[in-house]
């Protein structure tokens, strides 16, 4: 292999293991940076492959792009982030993930006791209606079931 400092988009997706559309992707959204050819080919630098491979990693533990996104643009000249980099950002994120991480547990927990009870009631459930905010709308199965236009009779409609 020539040592070419610059890469196509299909060696791009081949090496980092990212689809050719995601690239374009997140070329859209300025996590990385091309050059266009003559001929109007993008080509990307190397260090590319480890920008995608902070930016996957980033999305792994549940940061958002946008938030990738900023971090990415606040380094200098654009350049690809450093292990320095990644453990101060990774410290900033630190209070982020740990919220996520309170809110999966509780999520855990709660289908647990759903799954083992099996009922599926709406006013006690605390994944499809926590504190039975579904009270103020009336009786019935408001979260589940469209509303309907009429009442039948009998219904209620009296």
């Amino acid at each position: 292999m020539p040592n070419n400092p610059e890469i196509t988009v299909g060696q791009l997706s081949s090496r980092s293991g990212v689809a050719v559309s995601a690239l374009h992707f997140y070329e859209a959204k300025g996590l990385i940076r091309s050059r266009r050819t003559a001929g109007n080919q993008r080509r990307f630098s190397r260090d590319t492959l480890r920008r995608i491979a902070f930016i996957r990693v980033s999305q792994r533990v549940g940061i958002p792009l946008r938030t990738i996104q900023e971090a990415l643009s606040a380094l200098p000249d654009g350049r690809t982030p450093t292990r320095e980099d990644w453990a101060r950002l990774s410290a900033m994120w630190q209070d982020e993930l740990d919220d996520r991480i309170r809110q999966l547990e509780r999520l855990r927990h709660g289908l647990t006791e759903c799954i083992a009870c099996g009922c599926l009631s709406l006013d006690r459930c605390a994944l499809a209606n926590p504190d039975d905010v579904a009270a103020a709308s009336g009786p019935g199965s408001r979260l589940m079931v469209a509303p309907r236009r009429e009442s039948a009779p009998g219904c209620g409609s009296e």
